[in-house]
């Protein structure tokens, strides 16, 4: 079974039902610091949720521009797990300076990589990405409120994965209709948006 079909047959179903999920666990009867909001909070702020997508689909174009598939799930670990560590520092109360800027800046650099399809070696671009998912994982952390820190951390992660197979997913279609150009749009877009959000 070819990637593309595996793909088709297993991520992309798990990502839907997951999605169609997050209405009914969201809601505000459950626990205001639980896995619950946890989950919901990376799909509440555009800056988040933008930069996440365009993980994935820049680690599809790193994917189709190698023989080595391994860039589909590093770059994705590459910012699923320094976030984790960033939440960690804000709820230890350790201050992570230009937070905010960060992450603007993280929304803005990754639509610009995916829109010209830069790269760079892939450790450059795992450590580039590490950095960014740093301050998203810190303004989690940061924003949290009262309630469970492993339960809200484990939604929030798993959110963010989903972010990222969202993306994958959209670039592997745009590749299967032959018409990659629609990644490169689909990173101007955040860029544009990463612009927004910095002037605004």
């Amino acid at each position: 079974m070819s990637f593309n079909s595996k793909l088709g047959r297993t991520v992309l179903p798990a990502i839907l039902l997951a999605s169609l999920a997050l209405p009914a666990s969201a809601h505000p009867g459950h626990d205001a610091g639980g896995f619950a909001t946890g989950f919901a909070h990376p799909f509440s702020g555009f800056d988040h949720l933008l930069a996440m997508l365009a993980v994935g689909l820049w680690a599809v174009q790193f994917a189709a521009r190698s023989e080595n598939r391994a860039s589909l799930w590093l770059l994705p670990a590459a910012f699923v797990l320094p976030m984790g560590a960033g939440f960690l520092l804000a709820l230890n109360g350790i201050s992570l300076p230009g937070v905010e800027a960060g992450i603007a800046l993280s929304v803005l650099l990754l639509g610009l990589a995916v829109a010209f399809a830069v790269r760079p070696p892939l450790t450059a671009a795992m450590a580039v990405t590490a950095l960014f998912a740093l301050f998203h994982g810190h303004a989690h952390g940061t924003e949290m409120g009262v309630g469970v820190a492993t339960a809200y951390a484990a939604g929030m992660l798993l959110a963010t994965a989903l972010l990222h197979g969202f993306g994958l997913v959209g670039a592997r279609l745009a590749q299967q209709l032959t018409v990659p150009v629609l990644t490169r749009a689909a990173g101007a877009a955040v860029a544009v948006a990463g612009v927004v959000i910095l002037v605004g």
